[in-house]
Parts: structure tokens; sequence; C-alpha cells
């Protein structure tokens, strides 16, 4: 069975762009097929200061994994792409990457390490307007 993800990307160290390209190919052969892709949009830091700014996008995958599985393979694919830690108690830091489980069907997950629709994503522009860019794409086509 196939389920639908909505995943977000951002990276603000080193070639960005670059960065998500790689992410969104790994994405494709690790979790499945890549349905639709946002603009990619260039945003301020959100929730620490850095003088880096990030480049944001939002892509929905087709998906035969758990939402467990999802979350292990898009922080292995982050670790491949050079991410050394992820963010712990809202500590953000620069990263080559930061993948993001948005949204997994209409599935609510509440784990400690995983929570679904992401609890933070309302108040993140470079969230929701990427987000609202394929989700409007999709109703149209």
């Amino acid at each position: 069975m196939s389920h639908n993800a909505y995943l977000g990307l951002g990276s603000n160290l080193g070639d960005r762009e670059a960065n998500i390209r790689k992410a969104i190919s790994l994405i494709g052969k690790k979790v499945g097929l890549v349905l639709r892709q946002s603009s990619l949009i260039e945003t301020e830091p959100w929730g620490f200061e850095s003088s880096n700014k990030f480049l944001n996008a939002v892509i929905l995958c087709e998906t035969p994994l758990t939402p467990r599985q999802l979350l292990k393979v898009t922080q292995s694919i982050e670790r491949q792409l050079g991410r050394r830690k992820k963010s712990l108690a809202s500590s953000y830091s620069d990263r080559p990457i930061d993948i993001d489980i948005l949204l997994y069907d209409d599935l609510t997950v509440n784990e400690p390490d995983l929570k679904i629709p992401h609890p933070l994503m309302q108040q993140r522009d470079f969230v929701m307007i990427p987000l609202q860019e394929i989700l409007t794409t999709t109703m149209t086509t």
C-alpha cells in the first residue's frame, strides 16, 4: 500500500540548491516516487541567529514506508548529505540539509521523536508557502 507524504526540505550551508536537489534524488530512490515539488524559496533562519539564509522546498512523495520507517530513511539521507546533529529541544543550528515530515496521509502521530502533522509548520512561512503551492497544483491537476 502506498501513502502520500509531504516533506519539507531546507539547507543553509554549502551549495544549498545542490543539497536540496541531492536530497530529492535520494528521497526518490529510498522513499518513493516524488509526485510534486515546490519552487525553491530563500528565507531567513527560523528559531536561531545566522548570517546564512535558507533555501526551502516542499515535496510530495508516494511511499510504501510507515511513518517510523520514513523518519529513519530521511534521517539517514540527512547524515549522508553531511548533517551531523539533529535539532533538539528547539535548539537550531546551521545545516547542509534538513528534512521534516510535514504530513502523512491524514494520519496523526504524537510520539516523543515523531509528530505528524509537523507541530510547527503553521508558524513557518518557509513551509506553508511551498506546501500551499504544491497542494494547489495537486488539486488542479
